[in-house]
């Protein structure tokens, strides 16, 4: 849980560049890798990702510029990248200027339940990284090469002069 508004932005800022990381890998073609017939797509997943930042958080009273909850998503990956870096740049923006660290104490009606704003944060960070993890295997199936995000992917090995640990 956070403590402090600064405490969740230095942890955004990795987060979310590691996000942008992953986004910036898809190509149009991949979009449609899902692992099973009629589950998630690479594309809806992605989709999800971006347009779950202003639906969570304006729940809060943030007033998030994003994508709506409900837009199918686009067939372009790099629109995708782009609705997901201008939802985070909006809430980092909306943070820093309406909440300070005692707000974060405050709570709100979130899916029926009360959490704190603290709680918002932890669930908004803990959810984009369960659905990083969906969209990495479905970039592996869709043949792409994903980046690391908390250590070295396998191809990165080779550029730090390192041989992959065994599997």
């Amino acid at each position: 849980m956070y403590r402090t508004v600064s405490d969740f932005l230095a942890q955004w800022e990795y987060e979310s560049s590691s996000t942008g990381r992953l986004l910036d890998v898809l190509t149009d073609a991949s979009l449609a890798q899902a692992v099973v017939p009629n589950g998630r797509t690479v594309g809806r997943l992605a989709w999800h990702i971006a347009q779950t930042l202003p639906e969570m958080m304006n729940k809060t009273g943030l007033a998030v510029a994003g994508v709506d909850e409900h837009a199918l998503p686009p067939s372009s990956a790099a629109e995708i990248a782009a609705a997901y870096r201008a939802a985070s740049t909006s809430l980092v923006a909306e943070i820093t200027a309406k909440w300070t660290d005692a707000s974060l104490a405050t709570d709100d009606e979130m899916y029926g339940e009360r959490w704190t704003k603290a709680m918002t944060l932890g669930a908004l960070v803990c959810h984009q990284i369960h659905h990083r993890g969906q969209l990495t295997v479905l970039m592996r199936q869709a043949g792409l090469t994903v980046p690391g995000v908390y250590g070295p992917a396998e191809e990165e090995w080779a550029h730090m002069g390192m041989e992959p640990p065994p599997v």
